[in-house]
């Protein structure tokens, strides 16, 4: 269970104010159909997760214990400090094909593609090289997603104006550089 609880409110943090949590609020605006939208951010966060978290158990399974201790602990050092550096949503080709593909298929590719390289995506790698339990820390990014970017869809600009973004991400990096510092000295169960 702590796989899956660390794994959610990592990624629900650290989606706050992310290019993919902007893109939810730009295909909102565009296309004011929430339910295509939110099936389109929770299919392609489920494929990227998925393949993002085979990849971190690949990782996990091809270095030792203590190397990977080290490779872990420093990618959430890094990513605490990445969390500090605002996004900007860039085109992510939210509007290209939104005519041949509808609003589902639209989002669908729009979230993959934004999704690659992303913190959470890099997040959701290491997390599962962190623990053993790939369906655990997948279902938990994903929630996390959910979560950040569902009310973005439904209720847009209300919540941007009321969320301070640098506290959400002063409060992200936080918790990565508490769960570096913990696994670089091996506090707790690592594998």
């Amino acid at each position: 269970m702590e796989a899956f609880f660390v794994s959610t409110g990592i990624v629900a943090l650290g989606e706050m104010g992310d290019k993919t949590q902007l893109l939810a609020l730009l295909l909102a605006a565009r296309f004011r159909k929430p339910l295509p939208i939110i099936a389109g951010i929770l299919v392609a966060t489920l494929a990227n997760h998925a393949a993002a978290g085979w990849l971190g158990g690949w990782i996990a399974g091809l270095m030792g214990p203590q190397l990977l201790r080290w490779v872990i602990g420093g990618s959430f050092l890094a990513m605490a400090v990445w969390m500090l550096v605002p996004d900007q949503l860039d085109d992510a080709g939210a509007d290209r094909n939104g005519h041949r593909l509808g609003v589902f298929g639209t989002t669908l590719v729009a979230f993959f593609l934004a999704e690659m390289g992303d913190k959470t995506q890099i997040a959701t790698v290491a997390l599962a090289a962190r623990y053993p339990d790939l369906l655990a820390v997948v279902m938990g990014t994903t929630l996390g997603m959910m979560i950040a970017n569902v009310p973005a869809v439904l209720l847009g600009d209300q919540i941007a104006q009321r969320l301070s973004m640098t506290w959400v991400h002063g409060i992200a990096a936080a918790i990565f550089a508490v769960l570096g510092v913990l696994t670089l000295l091996n506090v707790g169960q690592l594998l």
